[in-house]
């Protein structure tokens, strides 16, 4: 059993409700916990562009797409999911030590 696979079982059991597109299993990420709601099965915005290119749709398409008929469907309250936009974090360089050369005597 996959990762995403047990992850969708332990889901089951938190919100038997949740649901997800189908053709975009592999763009989940996780969940999502508000106070006073179930949990939400929660999607990279980014890979489900991806899947949907993957698919054979051209990227304007696909964005296009993704935009009016997966964020734009309502699959209930308890099961809609959530979509996330990533922040890409430039990688920080850091400088290390210069070692002291030392002094031959």
């Amino acid at each position: 059993m996959s990762n995403i696979d047990e992850f969708l079982k332990d889901m089951g059991d938190l919100n038997p409700e949740a649901m997800y597109p189908t053709d975009m299993k592999e763009a989940i990420i996780g969940y999502v916990e508000r106070f006073g709601m179930e949990p939400q099965i929660l999607l990279d915005r980014e890979k489900c562009i991806q899947c949907l290119i993957k698919d054979g749709m051209p990227e304007e398409d696909a964005e296009e797409f993704f935009e009016f008929n997966t964020i734009g469907s309502f699959m209930g309250e308890l099961g809609t999911p959530c979509f996330a936009t990533l922040i890409k974090h430039e990688p920080e360089l850091k400088e290390f030590p210069k070692k002291k050369k030392e002094s031959k005597k």
